[in-house]
């Protein structure tokens, strides 16, 4: 195990026990906020430089499973959040000391779609607009949000910024994030209002989305060079099958001793038996599944062979398959859980409350990449939205 998964399982009792704690504030717990800065989780994307652990992708996922099965809003927060330093290695050095110079476990918030407008002006964009879904944002010093460049009356251009700004150039909206599942992760909706960006603290999303980050930042490690349409969904898909790997725990858990109404064990009952395998295998063969991706990836990466269209196009494939097939097993062992699995007392049921929330995520949606991926490996040659987050 890693030195990060160690720290984690080391307070995974503490972990667990809080989780009905950040439900209720809807946010995560200080505590486990701690024990998450501490364990380095957030770091393992981060530059040496600067105090990061620079870990294999399938390192970072696998743990990332471990926390989320403990407490599912936790290992929401810290795939999203931890996915952030690896984008602002390509910043400017100037942007990276700003945030790490003084503490290399600022953690920074997001999301990156352009729900704001930057417009600029002499030295950099004043950015005005509201962000939803900003995930972990009460526990994050920084934001890394998406802004479309405004032109000077400030009306939106096709040209899309990613930007850094201090928690103190924006306002969150406490009253934003009253949800069903992942209420832990504080979600929230964040606020600015002519805020001042410097050109430095700026970076074209297309650099990064077309996978230049690292030549524009004149890095050659192999994490840095990882495609980014897989390392961005990897933290959130992660924490998917650790909900659902959590949720399988509770269910064996409670049900070694059940004997049901007809007075029959449930480990006599062959078709509960089949059932519980069946989920069993669905949800190892999610989690192998994106692994096997994450591993491929990385070792044509680290050969300095480029990942295709193509190929990438089926990982994403792979990686939403992934996500909906472990739901849908999870689905299959809540429905035999008996009525006691519905009590808000119980973890099982905030598991499949948080996964099935976590599956609305955007890049869990199949529509266009499963179009892509056909396409593509028919020979076409998908374009526009189709080529989007590929």
């Amino acid at each position: 195990m890693g030195q990060v998964l160690d720290s984690i399982i080391q307070h995974a009792e503490e972990i667990r026990a809080a989780a009905p704690e950040g439900e209720s504030l809807m946010r995560l717990p200080d505590t486990t906020a701690k024990h998450l800065r501490d364990s380095g989780i957030v770091r393992m994307f981060q530059p040496r430089e600067f105090g990061g652990l620079e870990c294999h992708p399938r390192e970072a996922a696998e743990t990332v499973m471990a926390l989320a099965a403990l407490d599912g809003a936790a290992g929401w927060v810290a795939g999203i959040v931890g996915v952030h330093p690896w984008e602002l290695a390509f910043f400017d050095p100037r942007a990276q000391e700003d945030i790490w110079g003084p503490d290399n476990d600022m953690w920074m918030a997001s999301p990156y779609a352009p729900m704001g407008v930057a417009v600029p002006v002499e030295g950099g964009y004043i950015l005005n607009g509201r962000w939803s879904f900003s995930s972990g944002t009460d526990h994050c010093g920084w934001v890394m949000i998406g802004a479309a460049v405004g032109d000077k009356a400030g009306n939106r251009t096709d040209r899309v910024l990613h930007v850094v700004l201090p928690r103190a150039d924006s306002r969150i909206d406490h009253d934003s994030w009253n949800v069903i599942g992942l209420r832990g992760t504080g979600s929230k909706d964040l606020i600015v209002t002519d805020a001042f960006l410097p050109e430095y603290r700026t970076l074209d999303a297309e650099i990064v989305l077309g996978g230049n980050g690292w030549r524009h930042a004149g890095r050659d490690e192999t994490l840095y060079r990882f495609p980014f349409s897989c390392l961005f969904p990897l933290g959130i898909t992660s924490s998917l099958i650790g909900m659902t790997e959590g949720a399988l725990a509770c269910y064996i858990a409670a049900q070694k001793q059940r004997v049901q109404v007809t007075g029959v064990p449930i480990k006599e009952d062959p078709y509960v038996l089949f059932a519980l395998s069946e989920a069993a295998s669905e949800i190892s063969a999610a989690r192998t599944a994106l692994l096997e991706t994450v591993d491929r990836f990385w070792d044509k990466t680290d050969r300095g062979e480029e990942v295709g269209f193509e190929e990438r196009a089926s990982g994403r494939r792979t990686q939403i398959s992934a996500a909906w097939r472990a739901v849908r097993a999870m689905d299959e062992v809540f429905a035999r859980a008996g009525g006691a699995a519905v009590h808000l007392r119980t973890p099982m049921q905030r598991f499949w409350r948080d996964a099935h929330v976590g599956l609305t995520h955007a890049i869990h949606v199949p529509g266009t990449t499963y179009h892509s991926a056909a396409l593509a490996q028919l020979g076409g040659d998908p374009q526009g939205p189709y080529r989007a987050m590929i």
